[in-house]
């Protein structure tokens, strides 16, 4: 145990985890190793094996009559549900069994722990005079019983209800407190990188952008030597959306690819967040196919693509199709609990009539642009957020061109470029030129409105936006601009044998690396991206037992198995799971005729079945522990991890990529990212 933790103090939890193999060893205190489990699962990105140790130490603690001890276990299960899952009701499910245990016992640390969870399940459930009281509760216990994440989980969960609640200056002097608590210290390292995450996020659903850089920089300032688990991934999504305002564009999309990679082994319906970010960020680059396979990704992980996605239809010409789904988004709004934008109220509402109106403005449709910067006033002056207003602006100058209102236009359409100008937002600037472009042609000053929309063209071209460059250069000679085709979506890699060395090469840039085992397994892989190979497969081919061309697909059945079956296929298992959980919550949502809880189980229901339908790899398969596959298991991880490390050690790059794309276990595959794709030489 004691290597184990000398591990995860290294941040190795890939090792870690190694060593935790299988179940306790006699002698080994189970709840020890349960917890160790939990963590260096957590850590490797095995994010269901990290739940499920937290729920076996459950059963085990309360088989033992342990209760307070099996409280924290269900508490702890409910929090790691929280942080990534996306579903309620699972969370509420194990709240309720860490209650029960704890009826009769004296306050403790749990109480304080299962307070500061309830209080963020009802927060991100609506429920706000509920959340309000756990927070507190929860930050009443912390600081008398001295559990600092309860205390940093009820404060944060105090503020973002305050901004949204319209108590902005509160709000946020709140959430000031909490990052002055998470810079002491006195917090662990997971609770702290999602409490900065959850300030930004703060920020950026308030549009208070030089905040969220504040809190952006406090949070990278801390992750380099203590993130944990998807924390770092987080930070690199509020990189991606402070460049995605301020550009340059290609290095906001290259930080929201690597986002994507990073948390793809961590968050569930919750990954459309950074998918949504990457099509948003596509699209004002001009990739419109890029931009539309992020958003219907987003979709299929029950994320809502808009108001990307209306927008998307719009720059594709089909203005019709935009204005029926901005206006379906805005009557009914994403009902999905989230904790990187706002789960409910007007702030929420504030991106999509800010497309609406640019929408509607393509479609001269006056009423519903009117009606759009109406509500957007509103918002802005509840809110008092310079984005906000900037936006409000911008919609109001659209409204006054349709209208023929000049004056109104231009006064409007200034104010917008002066708002955005003062928050360096290139691409808003952009818009917000072009609008009081046509305003000052209206007005009969043409010599005015060509020299904004020269400004409005300098704009783009800094942020990154050349095809709206390009339709501006190109406007006057009476022809459409071609849409420049996106570059470096599609990369090329080489791996090839010279003599005794292997030549690695990715973006242009070689390294030689060792002959070794493990770089022969990663070539068999990298031949055949998707496709699962059994270890024994990749063991065979390379013993030279099997041809490579006639490896056969992953049949378990024909392998003569002689080990134990053990049911902890973690994906499949872990579905099953959450869907009892829910149907429990239908069951006693239903009984107590609360129509908004059972509404949401049940999408929470619909969303597991659909993964459980279409995820690669759910089939009825079970690991083995014990036999040959077992033992080809642990060498394959074993070769391709000293592998990696020594290709990272010449070329950091191509390590990089393959960690973030390979799949090891019993089954090993390469599945690279869909939006960063590679083409193989080998």
């Amino acid at each position: 145990m004691q290597e184990v933790r000398a591990a995860l103090e290294r941040s190795e939890f890939n090792d870690a985890l190694e060593a935790l193999e299988g179940a306790p060893a006699a002698g080994e205190d189970p709840k020890q190793w349960f917890q160790l489990r939990a963590q260096a699962a957590y850590g490797a990105g095995a994010y269901d094996d990290a739940v499920a140790a937290w729920e076996e130490l459950h059963r085990h603690l309360r088989s033992n009559g342990e209760r307070l001890e099996a409280a924290h276990a269900a508490v702890m299960t409910a929090m790691f549900l929280l942080i990534d899952s996306g579903l309620m009701s699972t969370v509420r499910g194990w709240v309720r069994r860490a209650d029960h245990l704890l009826e009769g016992e004296d306050e403790s640390s749990v109480h304080a722990l299962v307070s500061a969870v309830r209080a963020y399940e009802r927060f991100l459930s609506g429920d706000l005079d509920a959340a309000r009281e756990h927070a507190a509760r929860a930050v009443e216990l912390g600081e008398r019983l001295d559990v600092m994440p309860a205390v940093a989980m009820g404060r944060t969960a105090a503020g973002r209800i305050a901004v949204l609640e319209g108590d902005v200056d509160g709000g946020l002097d709140q959430l000031d407190e909490v990052a002055a608590l998470l810079m002491s210290g006195d917090v662990d390292a997971l609770t702290t990188g999602m409490m900065y995450c959850e300030l930004v996020c703060a920020a950026q659903g308030l549009a208070r952008y030089e905040r969220a850089r504040e809190w952006t920089e406090a949070m990278e300032r801390w992750c380099p030597d203590r993130a944990f688990g998807c924390v770092q991934g987080r930070c690199r999504v509020h990189r991606a959306e402070l460049l995605r305002l301020s550009g340059p564009a290609d290095l906001a999309e290259r930080e929201a690819l690597q986002a994507c990679a990073e948390l793809r082994p961590w968050m569930r319906r919750e990954f459309g967040w950074p998918l949504v970010e990457l099509g948003t960020i596509r699209l004002r680059r001009g990739d419109l196919d890029g931009a539309e396979e992020a958003f219907l990704a987003a979709g299929d992980h029950g994320w809502s693509p808009h108001p990307g996605l209306a927008l998307l239809r719009l720059e594709q010409g089909d203005t019709t199709t935009a204005a029926e789904l901005i206006a379906a988004a805005i009557a009914h709004p994403a009902d999905a609990p989230s904790k990187e934008q706002p789960p409910f109220g007007d702030l929420r509402l504030a991106p999509l009539f800010d497309a609406q109106a640019e929408i509607s403005a393509a479609a001269h449709d006056g009423e519903t642009l009117a009606s759009a910067a109406h509500a957007l006033a509103q918002i802005a002056e509840r809110y008092a957020s310079p984005a906000l207003v900037a936006g409000a602006e911008l919609a109001a100058g659209r409204a006054a061109l349709i209208a023929g209102d000049a004056a109104a236009a231009m006064s409007c359409a200034s104010a917008a470029v002066a708002g955005f100008v003062a928050l360096d937002a290139g691409f808003d600037v952009g818009r917000a030129r072009q609008v009081l472009a046509a305003a000052l042609e209206l007005a009969g000053d043409g010599a005015a409105a060509q020299s904004e929309l020269a400004a409005a063209h300098r704009a783009y071209v800094g942020y990154g936006a050349a095809w709206r460059a390009a339709d501006l250069a190109e406007r006057a000679d009476g022809r459409p601009a071609a849409r420049p085709i996106a570059q470096g979506r599609t990369r090329r890699g080489s791996m090839r044998a010279e003599g005794s060395l292997w030549q690695i090469e990715l973006s242009g840039e070689r390294a030689p690396v060792k002959n070794l085992k493990g770089i022969r397994y990663l070539r068999r892989l990298i031949a055949e991206p998707g496709r699962e190979f059994h270890v024994l497969d990749l063991v065979a081919v390379e013993n030279g037992t099997l041809p490579v061309a006639a490896a056969p697909g992953p049949l378990s059945s024909q392998r003569g198995e002689s080990g134990m079956a053990v049911l902890d296929d973690a994906a499949r298992d872990a579905y099953r799971r959450r869907l009892r959980e829910v149907d429990d919550d239908i069951e006693e949502a239903v009984q107590r005729n609360d129509l908004g809880r059972q509404a949401q189980a049940e999408a929470d229901r619909a969303y597991l079945i659909t993964e459980l339908s279409r995820a690669v790899g759910l089939g009825a398969r079970g690991r083995t522990v014990g036999g040959s596959s077992e033992r080809a298991r642990t060498s394959v991880a074993r070769s391709l991890r000293y592998a990696l490390t020594e290709i990272g050690n010449h070329h950091p790059a191509a390590a990089e990529h393959l960690r973030s794309s390979l799949r090891t276990g019993t089954y090993c595959s390469y599945q690279p990212d869909p939006f960063a794709r590679i083409e193989w030489q080998l």
